[in-house]
């Protein structure tokens, strides 16, 4: 939904009115208004909406509920829920005793509350659009919300219609329409190139894998690389998951939906940063040449990774990516992948972990998620738990036995390979919302990107 300027003349009066001022509010109102509220037996409570109707019966104004405090702890971006339940229409934002409502988040989360995936499935749309509160940047919230959106789209589509070849179709649309320069690395030009773990992955899928390299800015600007997951269905290999398992996995190129879009934030805000953005584009399936069991495979790096669980791919694709990565020694690297179920069990589908051994980078880090209401929680890169994922009969484990610690296990696995950047940071989202929420529909999930872009700002930009 798209915010409207300040001074539209169709706007109607949207009253946010919290249960403490509910009292005021209604004896405030003319009598028939009181007296429907009052029959209408609207209570404000979070989220509760009500349209107000004129001498006409079209509404000439609308009441949202903020409820009380303890009640808006429970989630996020409230304003969200009045989208789908308002008449169609042009709405201007009245605050009665109302204090802490956050003008730019809950504008954005009415944005993101307009997204639907409607690439298989018509019908109508309701437009309920929103004057864009004073002091809100309508152009950054447009572009945060179409940066989710784009994510979004591209976790929901299903595997047959993007598998890698569909992905790096999407990667390059993202370069071109913003001035990028972008490069795919395809099938056997991995081995000649030095990306064996990407190629090894992929080999099984009638889609060759392939490794998709983006840059755009200036030169000498701060250097930020951003390596997303991407693989685009997952069957676990010859270690295959049970149905259940499998259904999702069609979001297991979260990872690299993400980095796009964080990509495109980053671009469309015209942030003096020199990007780079890396994406392994690849599919786990079972032929011939899939991976096995026990198999041992060299990486770009150097170590040699012995494969003990097929199901464990993501994290051979990033190897190699975070090691091409590190050869630059960015500034900053971060990894964004749907890397384990042991994240979800720890933490469940909407806080996902963040692991950073810059203790200013993670403090910032945290304060972001906070400002932004975009969930994150720190887990240690712990390191005694590293000979776990040294097996002897190789330098590395892919998937240590035991089933403990999984996404520290997973997530020490990944810091091997960055040893030249000054900093590192790995999430490990789960790129899904199981239940819709307010601005959060069911489906794909744009998590931490947010929070991440705050912290690029404020550690590497000027604001002005």
């Amino acid at each position: 939904m798209p915010l409207l300027p300040a001074s539209d003349p169709r706007a109607i009066p949207l009253h946010v009115v919290s249960a403490e001022g509910l009292a005021a509010w209604r004896d405030a109102q003319p009598p028939a208004r009181r007296a429907w509220v009052e029959a209408m037996g609207f209570e404000a409570g979070l989220g509760e909406t009500l349209a107000l109707p004129g001498p006409d019966g079209a509404p000439e104004a609308a009441v949202f509920g903020w409820g009380r405090a303890a009640a808006r702890a429970r989630d996020r971006f409230h304003l969200a829920a009045a989208v789908a339940r308002l008449p169609a229409g042009v709405y201007a934002l009245r605050l009665e005793g109302v204090d802490d409502l956050d003008a730019a988040l809950e504008a954005l989360g009415w944005a993101m509350a307009g997204y639907r995936f409607d690439r298989y499935r018509g019908g109508p749309s309701r437009a309920v659009d929103l004057v864009c509160p004073e002091g809100v940047d309508a152009g950054r919230v447009e572009v945060v919300a179409g940066a989710a959106a784009l994510a979004q789209d591209l976790i929901n589509t299903p595997a047959r219609d993007l598998g890698p070849a569909g992905l790096e179709a999407a990667f390059m649309a993202l370069a071109a329409g913003r001035g990028a320069e972008a490069r795919v690395i395809r099938g056997d030009a991995l081995l000649r190139e030095g990306f064996p773990m990407i190629h090894a992955v992929g080999a099984a899928a009638a889609e060759p894998p392939r490794l998709l390299d983006l840059t755009w800015g200036r030169a000498d600007a701060p250097k930020v690389t951003l390596v997303g997951k991407g693989v685009t269905f997952d069957t676990g290999g010859l270690d295959l998951k049970p149905s259940a398992a499998m259904g999702l996995m069609k979001k297991d190129m979260g990872g690299a939906a993400t980095a796009m879009g964080l990509a495109a934030m980053v671009m469309d805000l015209g942030l003096d940063l020199r990007l780079r953005l890396l994406v392994p584009a690849v599919e786990n399936a079972i032929s011939a040449p899939a991976l096995r069991p026990g198999d041992i495979l060299p990486s770009r790096k150097g170590p040699s990774v012995e494969v003990n669980n097929t199901d464990a791919e993501g994290r051979l694709v990033l190897a190699d990516a975070l090691a091409l990565a590190d050869e630059e020694a960015p500034d900053l690297i971060v990894s964004l992948a749907t890397l384990t179920g042991a994240a979800r069990v720890a933490l469940g589908p909407d806080v996902p972990p963040f692991f950073t051994d810059d203790e200013a980078l993670a403090a910032a880090l945290a304060e972001a998620a906070r400002m932004q209401a975009d969930p994150l929680w720190r887990l240690p890169f712990w390191t005694p738990y590293e000979p776990l994922i040294e097996p002897g009969i190789a330098d590395l484990d892919n998937a240590p036995a035991g089933g403990m610690a999984g996404a520290v296990t997973a997530a020490l696995f990944l810091r091997r390979f960055v040893t030249a950047a000054p900093a590192y940071v790995h999430l490990d989202i789960y790129g899904w919302t199981p239940v819709a929420r307010p601005a959060r529909p069911k489906g794909g999930a744009f998590q931490g990107a947010r929070a991440l872009l705050q912290v690029l700002e404020d550690r590497f930009c000027s604001r002005t």
